[in-house]
């Protein structure tokens, strides 16, 4: 038996089973069959070794050993780093403030992509590593677009869940204003007309795996109905289970005198967050329930109250969607039904502004209104039938984060993934070693 299998028994033939074994199963999962051609540049990497792949190993091209085994590396390094960012896990960064305090400005993150399904890029000519500009430029982009493929969502672990934490590209993320890349091109056109923007910036049109990566917590999957009353969120009608971590902003009047930074610190309360009038003795501070029981507690302030959007007509030109007949803002919101895949909706002149970019720009339809008659593709119609599936989400910060309530909804196109754990925190405002919040490093994330 010994002499047998040393007989047949072939370390290349079992490399190049395990390794075609594998390839085969993704090829399965991507379903695209073309692929499996594939199969004999393994048989000759392994077996036939008919095409010198590793063509800088050939004789004379590079001599020196320990180089061409560097090169060997980092081909290998990239490929593989590339395969596993794609398909399963990425890191991201927290830059801004809206997930506080569930996420921490200086959290890093590992998004995982296998959880709802690795979306396939749509446009594959890209820099390595690289999101949409060059590593030391500002403008270069880091994409050709010669190919545009079609969205395509791979099979995954779960379907996206109410409470999730989620990485998406932003939706108005479509048009930027090069000269203000935090804002939203379509806030500005609405502030100064969209002939103005025009004229007088720079503007880049970027495809949806291309745009800026954001995160928040879903508030609402397709069917739910979102409303917000007094700041406080309603999905169906059931108020929503507020983890400790969410905050509001809040009024506190002091006796004139000021809070005491080692105070502020004690109680983990960025310098940043930290609005202080000293004329009017008050502060203007995001805090969860904990801190505000805190800081009412303190000596010299008088009171804590909760900051709250009155005003019915505030948000017509900065909360979706933008019309008068939806007199919302951030603080009293709705009712709003989340669309989804097959869901068949009645269209009005009324409830249009809703489902308008829905319709015509991720779902690529013309529509047209014509003596108060709806036309999609040319068609007179009262109803829509949606093609994909659509969430809300909010940001933990809810008065300090831009979120659904200002840009309407996320298409399922637009996931890129989950996040699931926190690898790293570090502190802005503190110096190493001490900016290290070891406490947050390997936490998962609620």
């Amino acid at each position: 038996m010994k002499d047998f299998f040393r007989r047949f028994y072939k370390p290349a033939y079992a490399s190049f089973a395990i390794v075609a074994v594998l390839y085969v199963l993704w090829v399965i999962w991507i379903e695209n069959f073309w692929l499996l051609a594939g199969l004999i540049i393994i048989f000759d990497l392994f077996i036939s070794k008919k095409v010198k792949w590793l063509f800088w190993k050939k004789k004379g091209v590079i001599k020196n050993r320990i180089t061409a085994e560097l090169i060997d590396a980092t081909i290998f390094g990239i490929i593989t780093a590339t395969f596993i960012r794609l398909f399963f896990i990425e890191a991201y960064s927290i830059p801004t403030s809206s997930m506080e305090r569930s996420l921490l400005v200086g959290d890093y993150l590992f998004v995982s992509k296998i959880s709802y399904g690795p979306k396939l890029p749509s446009t594959p000519l890209s820099f390595p590593f690289a999101h949409h500009t060059l590593p030391f430029t500002s403008r270069t982009p880091a994409y050709l677009d010669w190919i545009r493929l079609p969205y395509k969502r791979l099979a995954g672990l779960s379907e996206v869940k109410n409470n999730d934490v989620i990485v998406f590209n932003f939706p108005e993320g479509d048009t930027m204003v090069l000269q203000y890349p935090d804002q939203s091109y379509y806030a500005l056109v609405r502030q100064y007309g969209r002939e103005f923007i025009h004229e007088e910036f720079d503007l880049v049109r970027r495809p949806v795996d291309k745009r800026e990566n954001y995160i928040k917590r879903v508030a609402g999957i397709p069917g739910d109905t979102i409303r917000i009353t007094g700041s406080r969120l309603y999905v169906n009608s059931v108020p929503e289970v507020q983890n400790g971590n969410m905050q509001y902003d809040y009024f506190v009047q002091t006796d004139g005198s000021e809070i005491e930074d080692s105070l502020f610190r004690e109680l983990d309360i960025p310098e940043p967050d930290r609005r202080f009038n000293p004329g009017r003795s008050l502060y203007e501070i995001p805090l969860t329930t904990y801190l505000t029981g805190e800081i009412a507690s303190l000596s010299n302030v008088l009171s804590v109250n909760k900051y709250e959007n009155r005003n019915p007509y505030s948000g017509i030109h900065t909360i979706f969607p933008y019309d008068r007949n939806f007199p919302w803002n951030e603080d009293n919101f709705g009712p709003l039904l989340v669309p989804g895949r097959d869901m068949e909706v009645e269209l009005t002149i009324d409830n249009l502004p809703v489902y308008h970019r829905l319709i015509t720009l991720y779902e690529e339809n013309d529509l047209t209104v014509r003596n108060n008659n709806i036309f999609i593709n040319g068609v007179k119609t009262s109803t829509y039938c949606f093609r994909m599936d659509y969430y809300f989400v909010l940001g933990d910060n809810r008065h300090n984060s831009a979120d659904s309530r200002f840009w309407g909804f996320v298409p399922e196109d637009h996931i890129v993934g989950k996040a699931v754990l926190i690898w790293l925190s570090l502190d802005n405002d503190n110096k190493f070693p001490e900016n290290i919040r070891w406490e947050r490093m390997f936490k998962s994330i609620d």
